[in-house]
This record gives structure tokens, C-alpha cells and sequence, in this order.
């Protein structure tokens, strides 16, 4: 391999591993979260409305920065995001709560009940440093009702887990898309891979 490979391998490593690293601590802090209120699910325990999910981020991470529904300077201004395809991203849906968090990466959360859904999560893992490309450092995640953290399909309507098909299809129809209006899909290709970026 040339040095440019192992370079782009190991940078792109580095991305999954810092987003690994937040899912590992979303997944926990969602069991905590449900266990607390001694509920059956994060419904139950209370995590229905704006101000619960922006209350879920500020309890279980370390906050760094927190810009509101300021998307900068927790995150790179608009305009400033492009989809693998190149395509540059148009929306962001709201309403979301950008933060910084200990370790440089950015989160914005948003209750978006949609189906099993109850919030949709977006994470910079290096926050404002580039690439700023949707499926190398941004990724949009879903905080489901059952405590799952996935992806969500092609109509928002799934269930976590999803179904390996099901996060192929949603690649395949949106991550890879030149649709500047709609990006998830990255984040179920890089579960489907056992946390590897094969894209």
C-alpha cells in the first residue's frame, strides 16, 4: 500500500472509532437513563419532549460547550457539510440542541418522535475540523424507544434493531444519493461492517 492509503485507512479508522466511542456511551447512558425511573421503556421514563432529550445529553456527557438551537460554533456553519456523493447538505431538521463535548466531538440532539423513533442525534466526531462529509465525520443516529441506537430506513419508519437489509437499502437509497435533503444511512453501513468504513 502507499503512504496516502494507509493514510486515508487510518484516518477513517479514527472516525469510527471516536464514533463508536459515542454510541458506546449514548447505548449506556439510555440504559441508565430507563433504569433510574425503574421504567420499561424511555417513554415511560420520560423522555418526550425537547427539554428531556436536551436533559439526557447535559446529565450523561460532559458538556463542554453548548450552543442552543445556535448551530455555530458547535458545529461547522451551513453550507459547510457534503454528502460522499459531493451533493452539499441543504437541511437540518429541527428542533436540535448543538453541544461540544469533553474529547472535541460535537452532538446535536432533537426529539423527533417518527414511529419507534424518539430522537435523532447528529455527531461530528472531530467537531469543526474537517472533512465535514457526511459518513466520514458526520453521521446522523436515532435513539429509538427500546434504547436501541441505529439507523433509521428509507420511510423513518423503522424498528431497532434494524435489519442488515434494511441499513444496505438505506445506504444504497440515501447515504450514497446526490439527495441534498435527506443523509442518514452512513451510520447502519458502518454497524452492517462490524464498525469498519469499507465505503
Amino acid at each position: 500500500m502507499t503512504v496516502p492509503t494507509l493514510m486515508q485507512n487510518y484516518q477513517r479508522q479514527s472516525y469510527v472509532t471516536q464514533l463508536h466511542k459515542i454510541y458506546n456511551e449514548l447505548s449506556q447512558a439510555a440504559v441508565q437513563y430507563q433504569t433510574e425511573k425503574n421504567a420499561v421503556n424511555l417513554k415511560e421514563a420520560g423522555l418526550t419532549t425537547q427539554a428531556a432529550a436536551e436533559n439526557f445529553i447535559e446529565k450523561y456527557f460532559k458538556v463542554v460547550q453548548n450552543c442552543s438551537s445556535d448551530r455555530t460554533p458547535c458545529f461547522p456553519a451551513a453550507g459547510e457539510y457534503k454528502k460522499l456523493s459531493g451533493t452539499t447538505i441543504t437541511t437540518w431538521p429541527t428542533p436540535k440542541t448543538h453541544y461540544v463535548i469533553a474529547g472535541g466531538s460535537s452532538i446535536a440532539i432533537g426529539y423527533r418522535p417518527m414511529g419507534d423513533v424518539l430522537c435523532e442525534i447528529f455527531v461530528d466526531v472531530n467537531g469543526q475540523k474537517g472533512p465535514n462529509i457526511v459518513g466520514r465525520d458526520l453521521f446522523a443516529i436515532y435513539l429509538y424507544n427500546n434504547r436501541f441506537i441505529d439507523d433509521s430506513d428509507v420511510s423513518n419508519t423503522a424498528t431497532a434493531p434494524m435489519s442488515k437489509d434494511k441499513r444496505e437499502d438505506t445506504y444504497q437509497k440515501i447515504c450514497t444519493s446526490n439527495t441534498a435533503n435527506n443523509w442518514h444511512g452512513c451510520f447502519g453501513k458502518i454497524i452492517n461492517d462490524n464498525w469498519e468504513m469499507t465505503y
